[in-house]
This record gives structure tokens, sequence and C-alpha cells, in this order.
């Protein structure tokens, strides 16, 4: 039977791909769209932990001070503490090598009359020929005829020996006895980056001139009770000082010595410290190790003695926050 022909008029479907009219192609996504259907994993936030330094306070990082183009003028600080053995001298010595390491000129004023300061570092005060006492009571002597090398580049020395316990009792019939140490050191401010002064631990004659003569006093103050009693009677005498002969008196800051974390007894010393003193707290700690004693035996500081020891990375760290904190050289 014969098959019947389409019709030619008739409309026939087309088998190729292209859409019909009344059909709308599918739009392809936008790599936006894709990234919403298929979100990538947000990357893990890591906290870095906030170092807290033995005072309880977050450690901050302190730079090392810019290098000095030229020395001077010089800024003074004296190590000042009614009460012995709470490291003045210790500190005195170490905090001045490390200045000296960072290319500060530091001049050392052993103002004690038992010359700790100059016998810590290997000297014979008795054999000097001049010494500061000669300083302050000749007026033909000059601060150059009494200036000696310290053994460390950078750092120089005025010595210290029992006459200068003498210099006390003739100091109370001098006009402006207060001011005598100024006067005297005036020639070397403009020599030096730095004078640090060692005190002898009592709070007379001798410390208020020393305090008269200083820009800030560094208190170093063991961690031990009875240390922290007398802190109040320094701060009366800090405050005399600062209205009656120098306004311009600051406290640069509080250095804990002695301390051992391990104790409670510190640890609480410690915190009675920063609530008494809040800012002006060190962030370094000064902790207790043998190694002072046996550099001081040596003759040297700590930083030569030991170099690489935790005493010396600690006054290190001391020199860079002094020297931020106070902005010297």
């Amino acid at each position: 039977m014969p098959q019947a022909r389409p019709d030619a008029t008739a409309p026939q479907r087309s088998t190729s791909a292209e859409p019909l009219p009344f059909e709308r192609p599918t739009p392809k996504p936008t790599p936006e769209e894709l990234h919403a259907a298929d979100p990538l994993p947000e990357p893990e936030v890591v906290e870095t932990p906030v170092e807290i330094g033995p005072t309880g306070r977050p450690m901050p990082f302190f730079p090392d001070p810019p290098a000095v183009e030229k020395h001077g003028p010089a800024r003074v600080i004296s190590m000042c503490n009614q009460k012995g053995g709470v490291g003045k001298t210790t500190t005195t010595i170490n905090l001045g090598a490390a200045m000296a390491e960072m290319g500060r000129k530091v001049l050392l004023v052993d103002f004690d009359p038992q010359g700790s300061l100059s016998v810590g570092l290997g000297l014979n005060p008795h054999e000097m020929d001049f010494t500061i006492y000669n300083l302050l009571m000749e007026r033909d002597v000059t601060v150059h005829d009494v200036i000696v090398p310290s053994g460390v580049p950078g750092m120089d020395l005025l010595p210290s020996n029992i006459d200068l316990s003498a210099a006390e009792v003739q100091l109370v019939h001098e006009v402006a006895r207060e001011q005598t140490l100024q006067r005297v050191l005036r020639p070397a401010i403009a020599e030096y980056d730095v004078i640090l002064v060692d005190c002898q631990p009592s709070l007379g004659l001798l410390t208020v001139n020393a305090l008269t003569a200083s820009d800030g006093v560094i208190v170093p103050l063991e961690c031990e009770y009875f240390a922290l009693r007398g802190v109040a009677l320094l701060k009366t005498t800090l405050d005399k000082v600062s209205e009656r002969l120098n306004p311009d008196l600051q406290v640069d800051g509080v250095l804990g010595t002695m301390y051992d974390g391990r104790t409670l007894h510190s640890r609480e010393v410690m915190e009675r410290l920063v609530q008494a003193w809040g800012d002006k707290v060190f962030h370094t700690v000064i902790r207790r190790t043998v190694k002072f004693s046996d550099a001081t035996v040596a003759g040297e500081p700590i930083t030569n003695y030991a170099s690489a020891s935790a005493g010396a990375g600690s006054y290190r760290q001391l020199a860079r926050e002094v020297l931020n904190r106070c902005h010297a050289g």
C-alpha cells in the first residue's frame, strides 16, 4: 500500500540544538554565583598570645635605639635607694656597659665612700691620684683630671674612696652645698650621652647633691618585703628635692632586682610595687643569679664576663627600655 507523503506546508520540528523561538536559553552562571554555590573555606585566624611579663603586665617590644651622630648633652641619672644591698652598684655597672654596647658614651660616677663601683670595675681606688673627693673640694682639680677609663669601650669612671665620707661634713659650710656635684659635672655633660651616679645607701647631703644634679632617678628595689617598706621615705625625699632644689627631677623608673619568680613572696612584692608606682615600674626585671657575684669578683660587667647569660640579656633589655623611655641620646 503506498505511504502518504508528508505535507510540505506543515511545520516540521528541527533536530538541531538551537532553541525554538518560544524557548529561552539557560544563562551561564557568573563566577560570583559559582563561588556562592560552592564557597571556599574561610582562612583560620590564629591570635598570637600576649606575653605577660614578671610585673603582671603585657611585655612590650623595645627596639634598639637609633645610632647617635654626635655625643651629648648627657642625661644624668642617679641610682638611689637608702637601703643597701638592693643592686644599685650592680645596676650602674651593667646598665652603663649595656648602653656603651649600643654606641652611647657613658660616664659612671662613684658617689659612695665605700667605693664599690670602682672596685666592681677592677680598680683600686686607694691607688688613684685623684678621686671625686678632690673634684668636689679642690678648686684647681677639673673633671678631666679625675676621669679614668673603666676597661669597657665607651664607658669612663669617676672613682671614689673613703675620703668622700669627709666631704659630707666639709660641704655643710659651703655656699650652695647642694649644687656642688652639679657644678663640677657641668663640663662633662657636653661630652657624654648618659651619666650614671651610684649613690650611697642613705639620704644625706651626698645623695641630695646627686639628686640635685640629676635629670632622672632610677630606684633599684629588691623584691623583698623590708625593701618595699622604705620606698615611702625615699619618695618623700624625692618630692622635697623636686620642690626645693631641682624642679626638673623625674623618676625614670623603679627596677625590681633579685627577683625569683618561683617564690610567692617575690611575686607578691612585685604586685605591690606595681600597685604603688604604676607605669613607673620597669617592665624589665633583674632575676637573682650567681653570675653577678662572679662578674664582680672578676672586675667586669656581666655583659663582658658572661655575655650570653640571662643576666646580661636583662640589662641589655633594660638599656633599651631606659633609652626608649627617657629618649636619652
